[in-house]
């Protein structure tokens, strides 16, 4: 092979690198592999105002929210995969508010930073404009009877939410004994045992690397 040969089949190959890094931070970080279905760019201001009805609509806060985001997010628009949202659920619980981080991760697995940043203040906004305006209802009028009782009306509602939520997420991650032991030790942990979330999960992360290392030994 010619020298002349191998320098052109050589720059070939960087400017087929350069072409790959400039796509991956244009597009976000998404890494597309052979025999997927290539995922559909998803506008800024689409992620922006799915959100945005989801911060404006969802009701009960934590895991109720969760709910909302998940059945919009994997089941209406397929934009990430039930196992891609535990995912992110996962890490959202490691530090602040587990909902909004979860809207943060779900925003930059589509579009990166920018996608991100438009999850977040998407969900953000209508909370932050109605709890601003609540605020100043309830302290100019918590004395009256008729909106302590609204206020006390509301937990069931917020129980049955997560009650929900927590069902939807076991039926289709929790599906045999070992699965059903982990959690409800996990449950039992935090119900029980006033265990905080970062300590269950980085339990539960050391017992499943035992396991994979265990079985590996095994074979």
């Amino acid at each position: 092979m010619s020298k002349t040969v191998q320098e052109n089949r050589l720059r070939s190959c960087n400017d087929f690198a350069k072409a790959a890094v400039f796509t991956l931070a244009r597009e976000g970080p998404f890494c597309y592999k052979p025999g997927m279905e290539q995922p559909r760019r998803v506008p800024l201001r689409e992620i922006f105002r799915v959100f945005f009805m989801i911060g404006a609509t969802g009701f009960g806060g934590g895991m109720a929210i969760v709910s909302l985001i998940e059945r919009t997010c994997v089941h209406n628009r397929k934009w990430v995969t039930q196992d891609e949202f535990m995912h992110g659920l996962a890490f959202g619980q490691i530090l602040g508010p587990f909902s909004l981080n979860t809207s943060t991760f779900v925003g930059y697995y589509l579009r990166g930073v920018a996608g991100g940043v438009a999850a977040a203040v998407g969900f953000i906004a209508p909370s932050f404009c109605l709890i601003s305006l609540l605020s100043w209802l309830y302290f100019r009028f918590h004395e009256l009877p008729q909106l302590q009782s609204a206020l006390k009306g509301t937990n069931p509602v917020v129980i049955a939410l997560i009650v929900v939520a927590a069902a939807g997420m076991a039926k289709s991650k929790v599906r045999n004994p070992r699965s059903w032991l982990m959690a409800l030790a996990a449950f039992a942990a935090a119900a029980l045992f006033n265990v905080g979330a970062l300590a269950i999960l980085a339990a539960a992360a050391a017992w499943s690397l035992v396991q994979v290392w265990y079985a590996r030994l095994q074979n």
